[in-house]
């Protein structure tokens, strides 16, 4: 009994639909602000910077190369992190270990906000795609649904298979969870949206408007299905 609660525990704490939502608009955002402002390059979408990469390398462009790879060896070590505060964090009773990245994560672009524009790109790349990282590798599933918050290519691919299956099997489930992963790919361009009318008109401080959606999401930790918090609170005593 205490063990079904405990994985129940894990599913209300982490798989909001409405947390995901949150995350994965501040990807998109994340994704447009480094684009427009930091460079011409992607913090989430690592395969746009693997192109970029081998078209310069194709150009013999070994400075824009150099360039390429400071936000993939970010993500790559951001991977890494985000494995470790979970298994030095998984057994924290004040916090669970995702809300600790999602914490992480706002503090740290509050400070992106203030690396200036030009010299300190590459910082705020390295910065970015570290967090982005931290972020797909400690969310990967939504009400149950394996979704990534960072990127559009498997949201978009399971949403309409889901919706072919549902148009074939007429069965109600394959309708909801196609039309989960729409929401996820919609609130993604929400995102890529707002974070470029925000890139052009406040510049490097347009970041902070991310803290606002990860705050959010922070706090939906405590509201996620109360009933069941409460009895999970019941056991615990």
């Amino acid at each position: 009994m205490k063990s079904s609660i405990e994985r129940q525990k894990k599913r209300w704490m982490t798989q909001s639909y409405f947390l995901g939502s949150m995350l994965a608009a501040v990807g998109g955002f994340l994704d447009a602000y480094t684009y427009i402002l930091r460079g011409g390059v992607f913090a989430n979408a690592q395969t746009g910077n693997i192109v970029l990469l081998g078209f310069n390398l194709a150009q013999w462009n070994l400075g824009q190369v150099l360039y390429d790879l400071v936000p993939i060896g970010a993500f790559a070590v951001g991977i890494i992190a985000s494995e470790f505060i979970r298994r030095r964090f998984q057994r924290y009773r004040i916090l669970h270990w995702r809300q600790l990245i999602v914490a992480a994560e706002c503090l740290v672009l509050v400070g992106v906000a203030f690396i200036p524009l030009g010299d300190g790109d590459v910082l705020a790349n390295i910065v970015i795609s570290f967090l982005c990282a931290m972020q797909v590798e400690a969310f990967q599933t939504v009400d149950g649904q394996v979704v990534s918050t960072i990127m559009c290519t498997g949201n978009l691919r399971s949403a309409t298979e889901s919706i072919y299956r549902y148009r074939v099997r007429g069965n109600k489930e394959d309708r909801t969870k196609g039309l989960k992963y729409y929401g996820i790919v919609l609130f993604f361009a929400a995102g890529a949206l707002v974070g470029t009318l925000l890139s052009n008109a406040l510049g490097e401080k347009a970041v902070l408007f991310c803290c606002i959606l990860l705050g959010a999401g922070f706090v939906s930790f405590y509201f996620r299905d109360k009933p069941l918090r409460e009895k999970v609170e019941q056991v615990e005593k």
